[in-house]
């Protein structure tokens, strides 16, 4: 039998994020959510918290300075030890562009601050916890942190595609794999999952380019996101570390 984890999610009431504590929770484990609002029961209704798992939720800005001494307090308050983290914190206003559609200085320091310094922050924290548990650390990338974007799935490319979310998720990559080398030793094991594109934000016309250009045919759905994260939190990944799992629906072996 599989022991409950206790997994702390940040990004939680995002669209990859609430759909990983719906998972989490409904599969009996302990999930802790970060995220700029509440995330309620109500919030994932299709996984009952009182027949499952148990849900703690933590409204922080991340990337405010104490926002990782924020998120240790209060697990001492709710005594928790994660044995795993998946980091997905986003804020989709580092994307915004300037009016030649390049991104603004700000943008840049923005989105790799919360995509790659606060990420490294939070494991770090978590990992030298006293009776830290960690053994898990999942960091969601995307396939543009290993190609680069097509034009031709954009209406507007330039206004559409901001070159820096890409060069961010590259870093996380790498991030993940410092990591793994790094906490080898504490028996902590870091992996990324690359994901393609997920149905859910977009028109009908933009489904249909992204099916003419990967080999699945389609978008992934929601749901296909969260297993590929459970894996590399089982003990079933016991010996997978440093590892890049692409869940892309073939997009990038063209």
């Amino acid at each position: 039998m599989i022991e409950p984890r206790s997994i702390l999610i940040t990004g939680a009431s995002g669209a990859v994020g609430l759909q990983l504590v719906r998972h989490f929770v409904a599969a009996g484990d302990t999930v802790v959510a970060v995220a700029l609002e509440e995330v309620t029961e109500e919030m994932i209704s299709s996984a009952p918290v009182s027949a499952s798992g148990r849900l703690r939720s933590l409204t922080v800005d991340l990337e405010t300075p104490r926002a990782v001494q924020e998120v240790l307090t209060f697990l001492d308050r709710v005594e928790i030890r994660p044995t795993g983290l998946v980091s997905a914190a986003r804020n989709l206003a580092h994307l915004k562009q300037a009016e030649n559609h390049r991104p603004t200085r700000e943008s840049w320091i923005g989105e790799f601050r919360l995509g790659v310094v606060t990420a490294y922050e939070l494991v770090m924290a978590l990992a030298d916890q006293a009776d830290s548990q960690l053994r898990s650390v999942v960091m969601i990338s995307s396939m543009y942190g290993l190609v680069a974007p097509t034009p031709a799935l954009y209406d507007d490319f330039e206004k559409q595609s901001p070159v820096h979310y890409g060069v961010v998720k590259a870093a996380l990559n790498h991030l993940s794999k410092e990591l793994a080398v790094r906490l080898a030793g504490r028996d902590i094991r870091v992996n990324t999952v690359s994901l393609g594109g997920v149905d859910g934000r977009v028109d009908e016309q933009f489904k249909e380019r992204y099916a003419r250009l990967c080999p699945a045919g389609r978008m992934l759905s929601k749901g296909e996101v969260s297993g590929a994260v459970d894996f590399l939190l089982s003990p079933g990944a016991s010996g997978v570390t440093g590892h890049n799992l692409v869940v892309d629906g073939g997009w990038t072996v063209w």
